[in-house]
This record gives structure tokens, C-alpha cells and sequence, in this order.
């Protein structure tokens, strides 16, 4: 017996329909077909869009190349994979991984709205633009397009070998990642303009390896042209190169000496040449952690030289830059343990340097504090934007601004804590925006600390300035005028920290451009 439906039913189901296809963006045309996105409250978001070819096959190991055209409407409603970690399950991971995601409040292609393109942290080894708390909802609801962009990581992004740079036609290799980078950026000046972008308003920001590769792009000619703002977060590569051993701050190699990684790296591989490199599946290469693989390098090309020089001679993308850095950062990488270890480090590293690093950087007789701690952060990241700030500022002429984010509880004395700091990417889910009210942990000025830093940085991205109504001032650095913004309880202005340990720490790092400092460092 046929069930009647009744008439009522009917038309209920097709003014649900109908409901439904209302809320179906428009298509949009970019240069290689329709995409089709998802409206979600005040936003349309397209995740997953392609912006180059699956660098898969003969394609491993070269520079990103254009995405093929397609026929019809593509669906880009969902993330693409991950790129492939070394070490890691390839579950949600590809090596077919150069793809891109849109949150736009733009209700046409006329309006113009600034973008703001993230780029991921994760030691170049590691991330994807998936992860919590990238998503891009908030930030875009501030009057901005939040682009999204992935790079190749690890072995597949930053491997370098001779084999390879013969084959190039700028005879480099390696620095994949960045290419890969450089590709999605060309592809939104191409198309961010249908989405309501503007072109020609795209600020750059990133956290840790993110943060460093947004220092590399400012330096980089090959990004010339590409955006007009960067904002760095616990980023910079301003430390001189290093032969064998790298160390945090000082993790750049040349190409000939990554050349000869490679030929180690191929050998563990338990192949011969480039070819059947190739066939192996990505998820079985060796993972090379500790051959210096996972990091970019001075090819010359993408990144000419030592990042200092290059600022200290004017080389490098004159844009406006927003750069910081947290108070903690050196307890996120395996802090020693004793304070006869930390000083053993300091002398291994350091040379005739330590005995004047140690006291900068006190240790405890029986702990090792913050204060002998913040050795490790300043030498990857505090010694780093510095030296950002200060060379930028005396060099170019874009603004400069300069933070330090010190956003935590007062731990008691006695606490396993006590005396803590903000550590390693706590401030990404505050500029994001992301904090669940909700959470009893969530304090009344962590809510405060994190609309303040999302205003900013959405102004910097609008105006290449983070003023704007409402907001503490925050003043321009230069040497003549060394303030920061303090994310601390409130945001508010302050000199810089550290100021004569880091001084210190550049007696050190100028040492090291010299000849007989290059050469106590193979």
C-alpha cells in the first residue's frame, strides 16, 4: 500500500529547500573555475581552495607550479589535508596539501576589504591550516578577508641536495616551503578581489616558524610587491649561519652545506639519486630530524644572505611591521634541569661569551629561574625582534611596532609555577579572538587582553597602524623611542625587557658575523 503524503508536507519540504538553496553563496569565478563556499551567520567561508598544482610525483622537491583549471562549480566547503610531518601518522595529512581557505564579510567584489593572510607555525616541520585556533571567523567579523594559506613542512618543504639544485633553473634547492608560501600570496593578488578583497591591502602574519618565515618574506625579493603589512609573533631570523651544529636563533645553514645533509639524508633513505627519492611514498621517508632538513636556508635566491646584513644594507621589503614576543618563551623548549646543566649549555654554545651570558642571565643555586630561562628566549625570539625593530627602524622608513605579551595569573610563591611567564604560542588563541568565556580558567582580563590584541592587529592589517578609537596609544619604536605595548592585565606601554641582557646576547651575535666568529661556529 502507497503512503499519501499530504499536500502540507509538501510544500513544507520544498519551503525548506528553498530555504536551504537561499543560503547557497553565489559561485565565484577565480582564475581556474567557480568555487562554492558555505555562508555561515555574516561571513561566506571557502575552505580548501587550490591555489598550485599537488606537488606530488616529479613535482616533489620543485617550486610550487599553477593549480589546473576545472569544469563546473567546485565545492570548497571542508579543509584539505594537512601537508605530511615526518614521524607522523598520515592520517589527515597529504603531501597533495597546497590549499587555502576564505572567511570574507564582503558581500560583493566591489567592496575592497583588507586581507590578512596566516601563515602556520610548527618548527617548519610541523602544522596545517586546520588546527585550532586558526580558524578565522572572529578576526574576519573585525572588517577584514582572513586567508589561510598552507606550505609544504619537514622533509618535503625544506630539503636540499646538489642532484637538486642542478636540475633548477636558478640552481638552488630547498626553501620549498617558502616558494609554496610566495605561490599562495601571487594567488591572491590574482584573486582576492572576487571575494571582496583587496589586493593590494594584504598584511602577512604568523606565529613561531610562521612568524620567522614572515621575517624571511620581508627579506625575500621574490615576495617583493606581495603585501604591505607583516605582523611576526615570536619570529625573526636575524642570527648569522651556521655550518653543522644550529641552535635556537642561529638555525640557518647555506646551501652547500644543506647540500651535504642531503647527501646523509639520501643515504639513510637507502637510495641513490633524486628519482627514486621520488617514488617513495611520503609518509615512509625518513623523517631527518637533526639533520637540519626541517628548516629553510640562504639559497641566495629566496633568501639572498644573512638577514642582518640585508637590513643593516637596506635589502628587504620596506613595509609596515607589527612584531613581539611572549615573556616565558624559554620555557617551552626543554629548559635544563639543573642549573649545572644550564650553565654547561650556555659554555657549549657560547664560547667566551658564557661567562658574561650567565650573568645577564642569572641561575639559581639550586633552580633554574625565569631570569636564566629568558637566555633561550631572547636568542631565538626576544634578540631576534629586536634586532627587527631596531635595524628596520633605522633603515627603513614603514613604521615599526613592537609588543611583549605577558598575559597570566600571579602564581604563588611556592607553586609549581611560581615566577612562570606567558609561554610559547600562548597569544594565538587571544588574537584570534578564541577564548571561551565559559572556561572558570578565563579571567575578566584575559577576555580584555584578547579583544584588545584582535583590534590591533585587525587595525594594523586596515591601516597599517594599530591605533584606532578606544585602544590604548601605541607609539612607534625606534631606538630614540624604545616603547612597547605590554599585553599584561591591561594593555599598556613599556620599555623593553631585558634591555641589558640583550645587549649582551648582540655582543655575541656581532662576534659571530665576524670571521673569527663564523669560524669558532663550524
Amino acid at each position: 500500500m502507497k503512503k499519501r503524503v499530504s499536500f502540507l508536507t509538501v510544500l513544507f519540504l520544498l519551503s525548506f529547500v528553498g530555504v536551504a538553496v537561499a543560503q547557497q553563496p553565489a559561485p565565484v569565478k577565480v582564475a581556474e573555475g567557480l568555487v562554492q563556499g558555505a555562508i555561515e551567520g555574516d561571513l561566506t567561508v571557502y575552505k580548501g581552495i587550490p591555489f598550485a598544482a599537488p606537488p606530488v610525483g616529479d613535482l616533489r622537491w620543485k617550486a610550487p607550479q599553477p593549480a589546473s583549471k576545472w569544469q563546473g562549480v567546485k565545492q570548497t566547503i571542508k579543509f584539505a589535508p594537512g601537508p605530511i610531518q615526518g614521524g607522523n601518522p598520515p592520517s589527515g595529512k597529504s603531501e597533495d596539501c597546497l590549499y587555502l581557505n576564505v572567511w570574507t564579510p564582503a558581500k560583493s567584489a566591489k567592496e575592497k576589504v583588507p586581507v590578512f593572510v596566516w601563515i602556520y607555525g610548527g618548527g617548519f616541520g610541523a602544522g596545517a591550516t586546520s588546527e585550532w585556533p586558526y580558524s578565522g571567523e572572529k578576526l574576519a567579523k573585525k572588517g577584514v578577508v582572513l586567508v589561510s594559506i598552507a606550505y609544504r613542512v619537514g622533509q618535503l618543504g625544506f630539503f636540499a641536495h646538489s642532484e637538486l639544485t642542478a636540475e633548477n633553473p636558478n640552481k638552488v634547492s630547498g626553501n620549498y616551503g617558502l616558494l609554496d608560501m610566495i605561490a599562495g600570496l601571487k594567488w591572491i593578488k590574482k584573486n582576492i578581489a572576487a571575494f571582496g578583497g583587496d589586493p593590494d591591502k594584504v598584511t602577512i602574519f604568523g606565529e613561531s616558524a610562521g612568524g620567522i618565515a614572515v621575517s624571511m618574506l620581508c627579506a625575500s625579493p621574490q615576495a617583493k610587491g606581495l603585501f604591505k603589512g607583516a605582523i611576526s609573533e615570536s619570529g625573526g631570523s636575524f642570527g648569522p649561519s651556521r655550518q653543522t651544529i644550529t641552535y635556537p636563533g642561529e638555525n640557518m645553514k647555506r646551501l652547500k652545506d644543506a647540500e651535504i645533509d642531503g647527501i646523509t639524508y639520501m643515504k639513510n633513505a637507502g637510495v641513490t639519486s633524486i628519482a627514486e627519492l621520488r617514488k617513495i611514498a611520503p609518509d615512509k621517508l625518513p623523517a631527518a630530524r637533526g639533520l637540519g632538513m626541517f628548516w629553510p636556508i640562504v639559497d641566495g635566491y629566496v633568501i639572498p644572505d644573512d638577514q642582518h646584513k640585508l637590513y643593516e644594507a637596506g635589502k628587504y621589503n620596506d613595509v609596515a611591521i607589527l612584531v613581539g614576543y611572549n615573556s616565558d618563551e624559554g620555557a617551552s623548549f626543554s629548559p635544563p634541569k639543573t642549573p649545572q646543566d644550564y650553565i654547561n649549555g650556555v659554555k657549549t654554545r657560547y664560547g667566551k661569551f658564557a661567562d658574561a651570558l650567565i650573568k645577564a642571565y642569572p641561575v639559581g643555586e639550586t633552580t633554574v629561574p625565569k631570569t636564566a630561562r629568558d637566555l633561550a628566549r631572547d636568542a631565538a625570539f626576544g634578540w631576534q625582534t629586536w634586532s627587527w625593530a631596531r635595524l628596520q627602524a633605522k633603515t627603513g622608513k614603514s613604521k615599526v611596532f613592537y609588543y611583549y605579551f605577558d598575559q597570566h595569573p600571579d602564581y604563588p610563591e611556592g607553586s609549581p609555577r611560581a615566577g612562570a611567564g606567558s609561554p610559547h604560542g600562548q597569544e594565538v588563541a587571544y588574537v584570534f579572538n578564541h577564548l571561551d568565556p565559559n572556561n572558570p580558567q578565563t579571567s575578566k582580563t584575559d577576555l580584555e587582553i584578547s579583544d584588545a590584541m584582535a583590534t590591533y592587529w585587525t587595525n594594523f592589517a586596515k591601516y597599517g597602524d594599530p591605533n584606532g578609537s578606544g585602544l590604548p596609544h601605541w607609539p612607534s619604536f625606534s631606538d630614540a623611542n624604545p616603547v612597547l605595548m605590554y599585553f599584561q592585565q591591561t594593555p599598556h606601554t613599556g620599555p623593553v625587557p631585558s634591555a641589558e641582557s640583550l645587549k649582551v646576547l648582540d655582543s655575541y651575535f656581532e662576534w659571530r658575523r665576524t670571521p673569527e666568529g663564523a669560524a669558532w661556529a663550524k
